[in-house]
């Protein structure tokens, strides 16, 4: 019943449909909420950014942004020479939307620390379904840095 419909119910409608209205409210409201994690935007944003480095074929400088164990894994032409690799048969980016973004203290391969995975749906002109995982350091001077980086 629209409001101005409503005007003309009876008494016992009307309270009806408030009380309705109460009981969906009620179930709304004792629905459990899951807190997000503040550094969930935070890390999203810094993925985002290096990643707009990336598709610009900035590949030097996403080197420089990116964390300490990037930069010591691979020179910037070694760096470049990979990226620009992985992504030319991909095509332009045509559409990235965040699928999923967890926190670990623990990664394979590496020492117990503050991490990120923040992983992204994606469509390039080539190919129209796949996923980017960007992988991110909570460093020793408090920066949030991009130390791994993988296309399917």
């Amino acid at each position: 019943m629209t409001p101005l419909t409503m005007a003309g119910a009876t008494l016992a409608t009307r309270r009806a449909l408030v009380c309705g209205a109460l009981a969906v409210a009620a179930l709304v409201a004792a629905a459990p909420v899951r807190a997000q994690d503040p550094r969930q935007f935070l890390v999203q944003g810094i993925a985002r950014d290096w990643l707009a480095l990336v598709d610009a074929g900035r590949y030097e400088d996403s080197w420089k942004a990116a964390g300490a164990k990037l930069r010591l894994s691979a020179s910037p032409a070694r760096w470049g020479e990979a990226v620009a690799k992985g992504r030319a048969p991909l095509g332009p980016l045509v559409k990235r939307t965040i699928l999923q973004t967890q926190f670990t203290r623990t990664f394979p391969g590496v020492p117990e620390g503050d991490y990120a995975v923040v992983i992204f749906r994606v469509a390039y002109a080539k190919k129209d379904d796949g996923d980017e995982t960007v992988t991110l350091e909570h460093e020793a001077d408090g920066a949030w840095r991009v130390i791994g980086y993988v296309v399917r």
